[in-house]
């Protein structure tokens, strides 16, 4: 068995993975992770309204744009391994060629742990459905029957990372990770997506007060970890341990 330290974040659109948990990803980078990002399209049509605003802006232009707009944010986080699987947005094409595509993914990755979306987002769809195929992609992913002779997957946990409008959304966080180490990444990484400038404070907003849940549910009055930022989560299958913490 293969000791290589493995994680996959699929991302809807090019800019979610930085917003909802590029503190993950710059963390677990540092910690020798190697951390594969797979963005299912460029939020081309539905996430880049500051570019259309431009005159003469055509949808390929939109694309190049978004796309070194993510490669930059990779770069800043210390991902050296971000796919795009170009199937666009509003709606997001999830048929079974992208399921194939993604299977391979995650069979070649063989991650530790995954990440995605919330699973209800009724004001962007992509997002519900991206957790929906995240979820059916890592059930393939395991069966000996697909693909035989491929490695298969384990069982990674699914960590859902926060949406936009959370009380919205039914996502209950029952995993807040300290990202206070690596909050400079973030917080480059987060202006480098240029074409969605009127998110940056409200994230750096999310993650401060994500630090404050950090705190009281590390000690609280008695004395929690002085965590300043922080990224929440929502895992999907139970924690298998040895010993109760």
């Amino acid at each position: 068995m293969s000791d290589k330290k493995t994680a996959l974040v699929i991302s809807a659109h090019a800019a979610d993975f930085v917003w909802r948990c590029g503190g993950a990803i710059a963390l677990h980078q540092e910690l020798g992770y190697e951390v594969t990002v797979a963005c299912l399209s460029f939020g081309e049509r539905g996430e880049s309204a500051k570019l259309w605003k431009q005159d003469g802006m055509t949808l390929e232009k939109v694309k190049s744009v978004r796309k070194a707009e993510a490669e930059a944010a990779a770069k800043a986080l210390g991902v050296n391994d971000i796919r795009f699987l170009d199937l666009g947005d509003y709606p997001l094409r999830l048929d079974r060629d992208a399921q194939d595509q993604m299977v391979d993914i995650i069979r070649e990755v063989q991650p530790k742990w995954m990440m995605s979306h919330s699973k209800w987002d009724p004001y962007n769809t992509d997002h519900m459905n991206t957790t929906q195929f995240a979820l059916e992609c890592r059930m393939i992913a395991q069966a000996w029957g697909h693909n035989p002779g491929q490695k298969v997957l384990g069982a990674p946990q699914l960590y859902l990372f926060e949406p936009h409008q959370t009380e919205q959304m039914g996502w209950k966080p029952n995993v807040f990770l300290d990202i206070t180490p690596v909050w400079e990444k973030k917080k480059a990484a987060i202006e480098c997506m240029q074409g969605q400038e009127h998110l940056w404070k409200f994230y750096t907003n999310v993650a401060e007060n994500r630090g404050n849940h950090f705190r009281r549910n590390s000690g609280g009055m008695s004395g929690g970890r002085p965590a300043q930022y922080a990224e929440g989560f929502e895992a999907i299958f139970p924690q298998t341990v040895d010993e109760l913490a």
